[in-house]
């Protein structure tokens, strides 16, 4: 490796012990990771065409190591893994520190599943099983659909109640597209599980949408919140 290729693997670290992790940008942080570069492309330009290739560094945070390795020619499998590693234990961090916060309001449910959920280019549908304070029991991935439309059915949804013992439960699901209206889909499974609920003696307390943050808008959509939890359906 030339000194100046060298100078230049080592400058996010140095720059980390001066002036803090924050001060590094997104592909400062990766390249302390990433360790070196490849042949052609040094430890910086290789982070910052890892970020170019995935779209974003939320859809890098999301890919597998095998998917992390496709991206670019010369990534090996260590620098992958210890990527893929690395964003699964952010996310682990952040679940945690939410959950200790008790998922008792859709802006926590939001703050739980968003950085997960956002790098996600399908809608999946999310089953958060509580105990009776509101903290998370098991979060539970129950289906995956199309861009469009999350395919599921209440037994599936109880299957897991039941399992678990929970006191009560929340719905939340994904928009690809960063747009958290719902659809009429999206109100006929709420009514739909929200009846059950109410005949099994455990309550659905909230659907939430995650989408991303607009001008004026919430970057969520929380049935509770909307007054449309069991609200008549036409």
């Amino acid at each position: 490796m030339s000194p100046s290729m060298q100078a230049q693997d080592e400058m996010p670290r140095e720059k980390l012990l001066r002036a803090g992790r924050a001060s590094l940008s997104d592909e400062e942080l990766l390249a302390l990771f990433l360790r070196t570069g490849v042949v052609g492309c040094n430890v910086l330009e290789l982070a910052a065409k890892l970020k170019k290739e995935a779209g974003s560094l939320a859809s890098l945070a999301g890919l597998e190591a095998a998917d992390i390795q496709s991206l670019c020619k010369g990534i090996g499998l260590a620098k992958a893994t210890t990527l893929s590693a690395v964003f699964e234990l952010g996310k682990r961090a952040q679940q945690e520190v939410s959950v200790k916060k008790k998922l008792t309001s859709a802006r926590a449910v939001y703050n739980f599943l968003a950085p997960e959920m956002h790098a996600l280019n399908q809608e999946h549908l999310v089953l958060l099983l509580l105990d009776i304070h509101r903290r998370l029991i098991v979060k539970k991935t129950v289906s995956t659909g199309s861009l469009t439309q999350v395919l599921t059915h209440p037994r599936d949804i109880f299957r897991e109640v039941i399992k678990y013992n929970a006191h009560c439960f929340i719905l939340a699901h994904n928009h690809p597209s960063g747009t958290a209206t719902p659809s009429d889909a999206d109100r006929r499974l709420t009514d739909a599980i929200y009846e059950a609920g109410a005949i099994m003696h455990v309550p659905l307390v909230d659907h939430v949408i995650i989408g991303h943050a607009e001008k004026r808008r919430k970057p969520y959509f929380s049935f509770k919140e909307q007054g449309e939890l069991n609200a008549p359906f036409s």
